[in-house]
């Protein structure tokens, strides 16, 4: 059985992070390693690494708002992050193909939810691919509508989890 540790992100762990994120996302939808290296430096408490013996497979970024626009662009830059705001925008929720199927991003979730709520966090936005919908409803998230985002060229969906 492997062992599973859940902890914040270290700048050092941008390269790796990089790897993961442009391994499971398609095209232009991968956020750049300057933008991962802008996440972890910038909202640490807001990005969740998961480690399986010690060797990181996945991950949850984010970035705090107090009005969530959900197709801007430049908030994956934290442009107008504030890490005291109340919403919270996730950015990525990923896991390394090789690892998926073992329910590591539930697992993600569910430690990002409880961390959000001891912080005082009072909700949760993203935006996902028509497929993942049922899997985040399953979590508790609400559909909100399909996303005027064009990002990477796909058609999004938002969703929003009230903590």
């Amino acid at each position: 059985m492997p062992t599973l540790t859940l902890r914040n992100a270290l700048p050092t762990d941008a390269a790796r992070c990089f790897e993961i994120e442009t391994s499971a996302y398609e095209g232009d939808e991968a956020a750049t390693l300057e933008k991962i290296t802008t996440r972890i430096a910038q909202y640490p408490e807001g990005f969740l690494i998961l480690e399986e013996d010690g060797a990181v497979v996945g991950f949850i970024n984010s970035g705090c708002a107090h009005e969530v626009v959900m197709s801007d662009e430049a908030f994956k830059e934290l442009v107008g992050h504030v890490a005291e705001a109340p919403n919270v925008v996730i950015m990525s929720v990923v896991v390394d193909p090789a690892h998926q199927g073992k329910g590591y991003a539930k697992r993600l979730m569910t430690e990002f939810v409880q961390r959000m709520q001891a912080m005082g966090k009072r909700t949760l936005h993203l935006m996902c691919k028509a497929q993942h919908v049922p899997l985040y409803r399953a979590m508790g998230y609400t559909y909100v509508r399909p996303s005027p985002s064009d990002h990477g060229g796909m058609a999004w969906h938002e969703m929003v989890k009230t903590l």
